[in-house]
């Protein structure tokens, strides 16, 4: 029957047939004679004599004001704005839109700009590189790109990191109903003054974790060396890596100062050249992240409390997961090289 014939709107009709719909509606015909003889629907039939009765005619009317759509040259001239410079603000957009003669709503230029696959997301902090750090990085990337797996295997990866009691700041979901918003399992407890930090200093290789130390006072040269001479040859020991291994540290002052060098040749450490500001390519920042994740999910409430968490989820860290980080490091050489040395996802 024509009342279940597909919607069809007004302006899609010829203006014949809208004036014949009048037309019979004018000699008496009802809106249903009127459907099955012009093969129309309906609620069409109703939408364009209620129109004639309205405004008299059955023409399309022009649109009040000016049109919300962007035209394509306002659209590509968004784009490469954008392009240019990722970091301009939605409210210099909007002016420049208005000063071209193009429609200024947040929404229609926001919605111009995702149509190129563009979206407002919060920037990622990365080192600064200069032109020399980045000619170091790929030159490095391209001369360990095809080291043995082997080799790899015997890489000792370290860093140093600080953790704090309520360090993530990362929103959280619960799910609940609206009426348990403040119960205490939905809630996240918070401290005035962040409830203070541990800096720590660790290591792993692709066979797992080493040693984990915590770092009282600041870290100094000497301290640096005293926290080698404690625990690099017994990580390195415990993870069967065999001698010569590679031991990876970044280029800190307090690593590259004299006495930390020579405690590493009197130890016949084989240290790896390091590109500077590279967090990128040590894969012991993801193994951070791990650790931070499961140690803010147990919620400790003070320093005894950080500190037995973080020994304990520690040791709980995954051989599979360090093998994997290690793996991965192709990848990541291969990333820098892609970017010719400047920064990469990882």
């Amino acid at each position: 029957m024509s009342e279940h014939k597909p919607s069809m709107k007004s302006k899609e009709l010829s203006v014949d047939l809208r004036d014949r719909i009048v037309s019979k509606h004018k000699s008496g015909e009802g809106y249903r004679k009127i459907s099955a003889a012009l093969k129309v629907p309906m609620s069409t039939v109703a939408s364009i004599i209620c129109k004639w009765k309205k405004f008299e005619t059955t023409r399309t009317l022009p649109r009040a004001g000016r049109p919300s759509k962007l035209s394509d040259q306002g659209r590509k001239a968004l784009v490469r704005e954008v392009t240019k410079n990722p970091m301009v603000t939605l409210s210099e957009l909007q002016r420049s839109s208005l000063e071209r003669g193009e429609p200024s709503r947040r929404t229609t230029i926001s919605a111009a700009i995702h149509q190129s696959g563009l979206y407002g997301k919060v920037a990622r902090r990365k080192p600064l590189l200069s032109k020399r750090h980045m000619a170091a990085r790929l030159e490095f990337a391209k001369r360990h790109l095809k080291d043995s797996q082997t080799m790899r295997k015997k890489i000792l990866c370290s860093d140093e990191t600080k953790i704090e009691i309520f360090g993530v700041n990362a929103r959280r979901h619960v799910w609940r109903n609206p009426v348990t918003a403040h119960h205490q399992a939905n809630t996240i407890p918070t401290v005035k003054h962040r409830g203070g930090s541990i800096m720590l200093w660790g290591c792993f290789s692709a066979a797992g974790t080493g040693r984990l130390v915590r770092i009282k006072g600041k870290m100094t040269a000497a301290i640096y060396r005293d926290i080698l001479d404690e625990n690099l040859l017994q990580s390195a020991l415990d993870l069967r890596l065999g001698r010569p291994f590679i031991f990876q540290q970044d280029n800190d002052p307090k690593h590259t100062a004299k006495i930390s060098k020579e405690w590493l040749q009197d130890n016949s450490v084989n240290v790896l050249e390091w590109p500077s500001q590279s967090p990128d390519l040590n894969p012991i920042e993801h193994l951070w992240g791990d650790l931070k994740m499961a140690v803010h999910r147990r919620f400790p409430s003070n320093l005894m409390e950080l500190e037995r968490c973080y020994k304990e989820e520690w040791a709980k860290l995954a051989k599979d997961r360090c093998a994997k980080l290690v793996a991965s490091y192709s990848k990541r050489l291969e990333a820098v090289i892609a970017a010719k040395g400047a920064s990469t996802k990882y």
